[in-house]
């Protein structure tokens, strides 16, 4: 049924792409099928780009493609942005400071709303990931709303995490070890011609350089997104961290069971939604003899 799709992924046609993925987040009949028919890919290096609000994540993620395409490589960038409170879809900013890409055939963008998902990610995150990987790009960028420590759910997608700050931050660098220090396989100081950024840096280094991933330690690279300034070295400490992470099967391991156990949660929960529940609690709250608990075992 879907195999014509699955040969347009392996040819890099986008609109194959572009209808898989919305078969998936509509949850099209039979589109679990399609999931279980996509052919194995290792090689698109899928990288989490994640941090606080206005640290400058999608003019880093802008200037990366431009120098990735420069190599003549091809990039996918799925961003994840806030959903509208009215509708529940994106808000589409990413995009618009992405646009001069729009055009280009080695670029795909594919803006995903994360409809008030933990974390900050979309929930079928992880499947379109997937299609993308199906379909061959050597880099898929996810760069996410940017929530503050709840963020970590990245790291359960991504096969490297680049948490993005700014100088600004210097006040809450301690604060960093309990969320995002742990999950960051490489800091990015953007913005770093700004005052205090090289005392920044200095302490983010010494940080972390007490964390280890493995024998991975953790650098510490300053940048200009907007004057493509620190953009090579980026790339190379993504290129090198993929390097040695592709050959620890632990890691791979331990990344497929966090995906499994993201995938059989969200399907678990299918049927459930707050608003169901507020209405079926909503009258049964009304006996005097209703309980929380064996409410929620008719649930399990």
């Amino acid at each position: 049924m879907y195999q014509s799709l699955i040969d347009g992924l392996a040819d890099k046609n986008i609109k194959s792409l572009a209808r898989c993925i919305s078969l998936v987040e509509n949850e099209a009949a039979g589109y679990e099928r399609l999931l279980e028919q996509l052919p194995v890919n290792n090689h698109t290096k899928v990288v989490g780009i994640t941090g606080p609000p206005g640290a400058g994540k999608s003019t880093l993620v802008n200037a990366l493609i431009t120098q990735l395409l420069e190599q003549e490589k091809s990039v996918a960038i799925i961003a994840v942005d806030p959903s509208s409170p009215f509708n529940f879809g994106a808000l589409l900013g990413d995009r618009i400071r992405m646009s001069q890409h729009f055009n280009d055939p080695r670029v795909y963008i594919r803006s995903m709303a994360s409809r008030g998902a933990l974390g900050g990610l979309s929930p079928k995150i992880i499947e379109v990931s997937d299609l993308i990987k199906a379909a061959a790009f050597d880099y898929l960028f996810i760069e996410t709303v940017g929530v503050g420590q709840s963020e970590v759910e990245i790291a359960g997608v991504a096969d490297t995490t680049v948490v993005v700050v700014v100088p600004e931050a210097g006040d809450e660098i301690q604060t960093m070890k309990a969320g995002l220090m742990e999950i960051a396989d490489i800091f990015i100081v953007n913005k770093a011609d700004r005052d205090n950024a090289d005392i920044f840096v200095k302490n983010l280094r010494l940080l972390a350089h007490s964390k280890y991933h493995g024998n991975w330690e953790i650098p510490v690279i300053k940048s200009v997104a907007t004057q493509q300034e620190g953009i090579h070295d980026i790339i190379q400490a993504i290129e090198q961290h993929h390097e040695q992470v592709s050959h620890q099967q632990q890691r791979h391991t331990l990344l497929l069971a966090e995906k499994a156990y993201q995938l059989i949660q969200h399907r678990r929960m299918k049927d459930i939604s707050k608003q169901m529940l507020q209405q079926e609690i909503q009258q049964l709250a009304q006996e005097k003899t209703f309980n929380l608990y064996r409410y929620i075992s008719t649930k399990s």
